[in-house]
């Protein structure tokens, strides 16, 4: 024991020290005392000497700046500039643009809890609330999805007038210039409730508000541009769209072949200096109805008009629809969800330099804005769209399954259709904890370029998920569209938000993680711009700084990732309550595994590792669920930790943290360097992955809470359309769950005597008269079953056409030769 004492002291304080990151001198100063400390109390001489070797050889030359400086630090230095990654111009900018909230504590692997927990609780102004109670609910009222998607294909002129009258368009326009001023919150809010009841209308109200002139010119405009064009923007008077897509530049946008030159031309009358335009752009929304034009291009000056630069980059401008040579012509069709959507071409469409949005000063920076617009405008759109399909759906199905009986039974009892209702239930209150919190991050000010392509990829795809429960549960009532249908265009539509501001496949396999490393770790951006110095003395301090602090950080992750996967995380401080003091824990381990293995793929990949997107995209992952189950535990602790919400809270807690460690599993299953993947596997799972997705108890009690009036359930619903008008057969559906429920007992009692008291009236109506007759129900219990066979027959009836009802008219009146459509490029 005296011979191994002396390097298990080493070892202990080691641990120790990269546990609670102590710095290097202090772990020294500690592991000489104990070695001190071994040696009086009788270890091996030999043993303690070579132990002390061993503190002396790691702290002497990293301590002192004059042996670690040329010794370690610049060579270093000199073999990570010849192998950092050359970033493209879409990385670079993108990386420039973003700036980093929260989400970068998930990277440390030693999150500081209380810094989420003491944000301020998103809350809306008393005049957003008013907005939200008065238009939006008349916006909602006045909204029949029917007739917008099967018999207008599009919305009816009383909603164009009443959504430009009250100012939908300018939601995110300052006061100053007419609009409405909001908060993000607000914003997210607005998009939520008329997304509960219409994507379609949901669209046109949220693109001006997301990317396009309006924010553009809010942020970059002139102040001439701001005063022109912000008040017409904000009353309706200019409906705008902006054109960034292509036939050939999608996602990789830029790489746009559209360009303008500059030149002279002729604009209103006089002889001005501009540029001349060539565009061909395609699914731009709002492009059929748009009076203003916002329009990506990449400018060139060849004569040297305003610069010496001829390649000047991508730029932005205005257009008039009414510019000579610009053509909007016919509608795309988007999976019948018909909101307005088509291209727009141009050649050779002249504009003055005036019409540059933030000017020629801005020329060529039309990337930079793009990325810190879009990055503001995936927190908010997207998901509030997502969110409010999901949290109607939530609502409305687990009505509908109390309502709908199959063998006697509420089709909800039944332990498959559990199932779907606990993963419509937990889904719904991850995705509305998560658009919240992005929402949220825009108020604090933040550009939230990573939580945004969480929120959009994470929202979108849950809710794509939840909406195929949805139909799977409500069955034939799924199915068949009509005025009736509460659910068939949210399951046509849901591809769309999939697929629109940038593929939900991209988005998860090259930005989350790709941008996050860089752009969140605590070291790796600042490495880089050390290395990038040339001034190489200069770099060698920063980069000296930096490593070291690098180098620790990692030790440090690799062994808190071990740690806690032999305690299963059950040991030590976290923050929160009684109930959720556990998952913080958790939380823990999973960010010092995500920096651990960030740290090993950029080490061990260098370069390469932009290009192994299966591992990006799975770190992605991990990355995503840590920062979504931190949104789900904000949310609960600023509602007051409701124990009535802890099933939905566990159902979609336990969800994340299962899909988390099969993400790390498979991960390091598939490592390309595999002797790396198995060392990273002994630390990360020495006992093997344990976390289990929910399990049926948990899935009962998240269904429970859908199929019965409660406050979980009110609070779920919170900010979605369920007034039970004409137009709203969702609303109306989940306003019969209680007369439902009251009527149970009296059903199952009226059942009963059916089977065993000879009742030989075979009509209902005549059964429940011999029912009263006999005594077996009272006059007021009749009433009650009639009231539910009445509301049951509503919630399950679907609809029915003539078959011209069905035709589309116009395409049936053009001549034959007419009827096939234009070939789309």
């Amino acid at each position: 024991m005296s011979i191994v004492a002396p390097f298990i002291a080493f070892l202990l304080v080691g641990a120790f020290a990269a546990y609670h990151r102590l710095r290097l001198a202090y772990w020294a100063a500690i592991t000489a005392t104990l070695l001190v400390a071994c040696w009086l109390v009788g270890a091996n001489p030999i043993a303690t000497a070579i132990a002390a070797i061993f503190v002396a050889l790691i702290a002497v030359p990293l301590l002192i700046p004059a042996i670690r400086k040329p010794l370690i630090t610049s060579p270093l230095l000199k073999f990570f500039r010849k192998v950092l990654p050359p970033l493209s111009q879409t990385e670079r900018i993108a990386l420039e643009t973003g700036s980093v909230g929260f989400e970068g504590e998930l990277f440390t692997g030693d999150p500081d809890w209380n810094k989420l927990l003491n944000y301020p609780k998103p809350q809306l102004t008393a005049e957003e609330q008013a907005f939200l109670d008065g238009p939006v609910e008349e916006l909602c009222r006045m909204t029949n999805d029917w007739e917008i998607t099967h018999v207008h294909a599009d919305l009816p002129p009383e909603l164009w007038d009443f959504i430009k009258k009250n100012k939908f368009f300018g939601m995110i326009i300052p006061k100053a210039y007419g609009g409405l001023g909001f908060s993000a919150l607000a914003h997210h809010k607005v998009i939520q409730k008329i997304a509960s009841v219409s994507s379609v209308v949901s669209s046109t109200v949220g693109v001006p508000n997301s990317l396009g002139p309006g924010e553009l010119l809010n942020h970059y405009g002139t102040q001439e541009q701001k005063d022109y064009y912000l008040p017409r923007l904000a009353s309706g008077q200019e409906v705008p769209c902006f054109g960034l897509t292509g036939p050939f530049a999608g996602s990789d946008a830029t790489s746009i072949p559209d360009y303008g030159i500059v030149c002279k031309g002729d604009w209103n009358g006089a002889n001005v200096l501009g540029v001349k335009l060539t565009f061909d752009k395609r699914y731009i929304t709002l492009a059929p109805v748009a009076s203003l034009i916002g329009l990506a291009f990449r400018m060139y000056d060849p004569d040297g008009l305003i610069g010496d630069t001829q390649d000047i980059g991508i730029s932005l401008a205005l257009l008039p629809r009414d510019t000579p040579g610009v053509e909007i012509g016919r509608r795309h069709f988007p999976l019948n969800s018909p909101f307005q959507n088509g291209p727009i071409h141009g050649r050779e469409v002249f504009i003055p330099l005036s019409q540059l949005i933030g000017g020629v000063e801005m020329a060529g920076k039309g990337w930079n804005m793009l990325n810190e617009c879009l990055a503001v405008g995936r927190s908010i759109t997207l998901p509030s769209t997502a969110s409010g399909g999901a949290k109607a759906g939530a609502v409305v199905t687990g009505a509908y399954a109390r309502i709908r009986k199959q063998f006697g039974l509420s089709v909800g009892r039944f332990e498959g259709v559990e199932e779907a209702l606990a993963r419509i239930g937990g889904k719904a209150y991850a995705i509305s904890a998560l658009s919240q919190a992005t929402a949220a991050a825009v108020d604090r000010g933040d550009v939230p370029s990573v939580p945004s392509a969480i929120a959009k990829y994470h929202c979108t795809t849950m809710s794509r998920e939840v909406i195929s429960d949805v139909m799977d549960v409500i069955g034939g009532k799924g199915i068949i569209l009509g005025p009736r249908n509460f659910a068939g265009r949210s399951w046509q539509a849901a591809p769309i938000a999939i697929t629109v501001e940038g593929a939900n496949i991209m988005t998860r396999s090259l930005l989350i993680f790709g941008q996050g490393a860089i752009l969140c770790h605590p070291w790796v951006m600042k490495e880089m711009k050390a290395a990038q110095n040339p001034d190489f003395k200069a770099g060698v301090e920063e980069f000296d700084r930096n490593l070291f602090g690098h180098i620790g950080f990692a030790i440090s992750n690799a062994v808190r990732s071990f740690w806690f996967g032999l305690t299963g995380a059950k040991i030590g401080s976290a923050p929160g309550d009684d109930y959720t003091r556990r998952y913080f824990r958790k939380l823990d381990r999973y960010s010092a595994n995500l920096a651990l293995m960030a740290d090993v793929s950029m080490l061990t990949l260098g370069g390469k590792l932009k290009f192994k997107e299966s591992l990006s995209g799975r770190l992605g992952d991990v990355l995503s669920h840590i920062y979504m189950t931190s949104a789900m535990l904000k949310r609960y602790h600023d509602e007051g930790a409701p124990q009535a919400d802890q099933p939905l809270l566990a159902w979609a807690f336990h969800d994340s943290v299962h899909k988390i460690e099969l993400a790390l599993s498979a991960a390091l299953r598939n490592f390309p360097i595999r002797p790396v993947g198995w060392l990273m596997w002994a630390l990360i799972f020495p006992w093997g992955r344990r976390a289990e997705a929910p399990g049926d108890r948990l899935g009962h009690r998240v269904a429970a809470l859908l199929m019965a009036p409660n406050e979980a359930r009110e609070r779920l619903a919170h900010g979605v359309f369920l007034t039970p008008c004409a137009n709203n057969p969702g609303g109306r559906i989940a306003s019969y769950l209680a007369t439902a429920i009251a009527a149970e007992p009296v059903e199952r009692k009226f059942l009963k005597a059916l089977k065993t008291k000879g009742i030989e009236a075979l009509d209902y109506g005549a059964q429940l008269d011999e029912g009263v007759r006999e005594g077996w129900i009272t006059v007021e219990e009749r009433k009650q079953l009639e009231e539910l066979r009445a509301i049951t027959l509503e919630t399950i009836t679907v609809d029915d056409f003539d078959v011209h009802e069905l035709r589309a008219a116009s395409y049936y009146d053009l001549p034959q030769h007419k009827r096939q459509p234009r070939e789309a490029a």
